[in-house]
């Protein structure tokens, strides 16, 4: 049962360490508070992300596992044949919408100095 819990565990840090360029880097100077909250920030901005992504996948017909009637040897589907909506694109371009991010990310530091301040002084 620890191994089993131990690849999980690894398994999703691999997973967080794929996406976020913090959880990769060193952090062997922060105090374990400090790498506790950014560990906690991933994993909800993880959640987020994956269930916003959730809503774009194309349902997959499981008939054919569950019987076992299937001949193929692979049922997933091409990015190809997703059949994309226009609300999907538009989504999509506002979400990589640089100015956007930029306007985003300034008032998410505003609101942390806002609420924290400087932690040194």
């Amino acid at each position: 049962m620890q191994e089993s819990a131990r690849k999980d565990v690894e398994r999703a840090f691999g997973v967080l360490q794929s996406r976020f360029a913090i959880v990769r880097n060193p952090a062997l100077q922060w105090d374990k508070e400090r790498i506790g909250k950014v560990m906690i920030a991933c994993v909800i901005l993880h959640n987020m992300i994956v269930e916003d992504e959730r809503d774009g996948y194309a349902p997959i017909d499981t008939f054919e596992f569950e019987t076992g009637q299937s001949s193929r040897s692979s049922q997933a589907r091409s990015r190809d044949s997703v059949n994309v909506t226009p609300d999907m694109l538009a989504m999509r371009r506002e979400v990589r919408d640089s100015d956007k991010h930029h306007r985003l990310k300034a008032d998410l530091v505003e609101n942390i100095w806002q609420m924290f301040g400087d932690e040194d002084e």
